[in-house]
């Protein structure tokens, strides 16, 4: 398909003086066009430094990633926040699929484009994922060997959830051939159909008996605060039968070979925190989670920095999941610009 870009500022956050914004597209090696969204400091004198940024899972990068990468800009990184295969203003057919394995395609020709512009340092290039694309990071770093750093931001292992159920619920073999099931006859249907038939975005109304973070949710997706018209979350959805994917997969297998620094940050008030830990022992080797029932709004690891050689966690004080997406009084913005700074040094 022909990328139509928008012109227009349509951003959800106000744009920056300090920042000279463009739109560009690359191609990833499935021959999708990928649009993204490039953020360079006017004050600037030698190459940069480069961040390549996505998510949260089902958003645009007119929401969190923009954000992310317009700030890191305004401290002197060039970044780019692009839109995943399939979604926003990037190509692909169907439209609203997902795949573990194109989403670290996706990752990786956004380190292809950097490593060829000429603002760049290409010695100098790391990724940000948000959400279930802090994930998706995590898997990039375990195989992408160009990159000198990775931060996953209030993270999701999305394979998990589709395989456990959330907080692990359904980490049983029945549940998960249920699941199977209702995937494999919702192909049936859309094959009948001719269509695909979306999961549905955030639940609006949210519902009296909605737990918190589903409330959080509406309150950045479905009200002006975080709302786009091309975000997944904001609208329909994901196709339905796409969580197949994620089911038939498990990122992650190698992460305790991922070597290069590493920054998970997560708030303390997260129902999804139990991700972040359980990432963190699995690139480090630690075991505190391995006997631990997932819940939300807990933790086994302290608040603050938890560091153990070049890996370190990052639990924000009273921050919920969504505030790590668009809240700059909890953002650890200068914890990640020290954080790669010193990763660029090494």
């Amino acid at each position: 398909m022909t990328l139509r870009l928008v012109d227009k500022w349509d951003k959800v956050f106000k744009k920056s003086d300090k920042v000279n914004h463009k739109k560009v597209s690359f191609k990833n090696h499935f021959g999708i066009e990928i649009a993204a969204d490039l953020y360079i400091p006017k004050e600037k004198s030698k190459k940069l430094p480069a961040i390549a940024i996505s998510g949260p899972y089902g958003a645009v990068k007119e929401q969190s990633s923009g954000l992310y990468a317009q700030t890191l800009a305004e401290r002197g990184f060039l970044t780019l926040a692009f839109d995943p295969s399939f979604t926003g203003e990037s190509g692909g057919e169907t439209r609203y699929m997902t795949s573990p394995d194109l989403n670290v395609e996706d990752f990786q020709a956004s380190v292809d484009y950097l490593s060829n512009l000429e603002e760049v340092d290409p010695t100098k290039i790391a990724i940000i994922g948000i959400c279930g694309w802090g994930g998706m990071a995590l898997q990039t770093a375990c195989l992408e060997t160009r990159i000198k750093a990775v931060i996953a931001s209030t993270m999701y292992d999305m394979t998990r959830v589709a395989g456990n159920g959330y907080f692990d619920a359904d980490n049983n073999k029945e549940a998960r051939k249920n699941t199977r099931i209702a995937i494999n006859n919702q192909r049936t249907e859309d094959y009948k159909n001719g269509e695909y038939k979306l999961a549905g975005g955030v639940v609006d109304p949210v519902p009296d008996t909605a737990p918190q973070f589903l409330r959080d949710y509406h309150a950045y997706y479905k009200t002006p605060r975080g709302y786009h018209e091309r975000s997944l979350n904001s609208n329909g959805g994901w196709v339905a039968q796409t969580n197949g994917s994620l089911l038939n997969n498990r990122i992650l297998y190698y992460a305790n070979e991922i070597d290069i620094p590493t920054l998970i940050i997560h708030g303390e008030k997260a129902h999804s925190r139990y991700n972040s830990e359980t990432a963190f022992d699995m690139i480090t080797g630690e075991t505190k989670t391995e006997d631990a029932v997932p819940k939300p709004y807990t933790g086994v690891y302290p608040v603050g920095s938890t560091k153990i050689d070049n890996k370190e966690l990052y639990i924000v004080e009273g921050a919920s999941h969504v505030d790590l997406y668009d809240n700059l009084s909890k953002i650890p913005f200068e914890r990640i610009e020290s954080f790669l700074n010193e990763s660029f040094e090494n």
